[in-house]
Parts: structure tokens; sequence; C-alpha cells
């Protein structure tokens, strides 16, 4: 049995909607690190990083949710979300790293920067940075996706939701500017109405 920690609004999510698209029972540990309860003894034992998401299989414990979903589709979904291509594989590596390089950073500094944090802790200069850098990023996803309906191959793959999710979590993507960006804009839109993630969101 798989154990998930974390919250529906944190990086969780990715993983969240990865298990509800394979439709793999898990245990949800609802874990909210914005509270504190990332940083409580019980839980610095499983991520010592005091971070969520977390994953437990059997005796073994995963951080960081580009490694812990990459274990889920390869364990899980191979052959669909996970591709048996090795060429395919590494794709799905590449766009789920590009997404942690290249736009999740901005993505996270945005959230906190303008909308999360209180204003006493917020910068305005990482909001501003976030403002001039998303274009950048949003350009070699547009680009790449013209002609094609997914990121990888001709289906949706761990390289589409590890992408995806980020850039909808509390819809972030529409506090940019996306009119330059259509292409990327509609795959975006279609991926996040997926069945599968509004069954992740509504574990809030």
């Amino acid at each position: 049995m798989l154990t998930l920690y974390g919250q529906v609004m944190s990086r969780a999510q990715r993983t969240l909607w990865l298990l509800e698209e394979l439709e793999i029972p898990f245990e949800h540990v609802k874990t909210n690190q914005n509270a504190g309860e990332s940083r409580t003894a019980e839980f610095l034992a499983i991520n010592p990083n005091g971070h969520v998401p977390a994953l437990k299989d059997g005796d073994d414990i995963l951080w960081e949710t580009i490694a812990i979903n990459w274990h889920i589709a390869n364990k899980h979904g191979a052959g669909s979300l996970w591709p048996s291509d090795p060429m395919q594989q590494a794709q799905v590596m590449q766009w789920s790293l590009w997404m942690t390089n290249e736009l999740e950073g901005l993505l996270v500094d945005y959230l906190r920067h303008a909308m999360v944090y209180p204003e006493d802790k917020r910068d305005p200069a990482k909001v501003e940075a976030a403002i001039a850098a998303y274009p950048l990023a949003m350009k070699v996803l547009d680009d790449y996706l013209q002609g094609r309906e997914y990121l990888v191959g001709d289906s949706f793959t761990l390289a589409d939701l590890n992408v995806a999710s980020m850039m909808g979590l509390v819809d972030v993507y529409k506090q940019f500017d996306n009119s330059a960006f259509p292409t990327a804009t509609a795959w975006l839109e279609k991926m996040l109405a997926r069945p599968a993630r509004a069954k992740a969101l509504a574990r809030t």
C-alpha cells in the first residue's frame, strides 16, 4: 500500500493527480506544510527536509515529487503514462526536469510573493522577476507544441502531468499574460480538464 503525505494545494497535487490517473489505491495523510505539520518529529522521521510530499511504498520512503512520480509511473504505469520506448522515457525526464528548472521556481516565487505571504513578507522584486522570466519559458513550450497534442508521443504521459500540474496549482498561470502562447495555453487547459485531476482536487 502506498501512503502519500501532503495537502492538495502543494506540490503533492502532482502525485495525487498521478495516483488518480492510474487508479491506484493509496492512503492520503493530509499534511499541511504551511501549518507546520511537516516540521513535527514524526514527519521529519519520514522526510528530514520538512517538505511535502513524501511517499511510503512498503518500507521504502521517497521525497521530491519528480522522483516520486517517476517511481509510481514506472512501477504502475509502464507502457502508458510511462512509455516503453527508451527515448520517450528520456523525453519524459527532459520535460519533467525542464519544468523544475525553467518554470516551477518562478511560479512558486510568484505564488508566495503575490498571493500567499502576508504583505510584510512579500518581495516585489521576486514578482517582477517572475513576470519577466515567464514568457521566456512559455515560448519554449509554445514553440515545441506546434503540431503536437502532447509533450511526448501521441498520448498523455507523465511529462504532460508533471508540467501541467504546477502551472495549474491554484490556476497560477492565469496571473500571467498568455496571449502570445495560444498553443501552450490550449494544451494546458486540455490537460487540466482531465477527470483524474478533478478527483485529486476533491481531496482538499
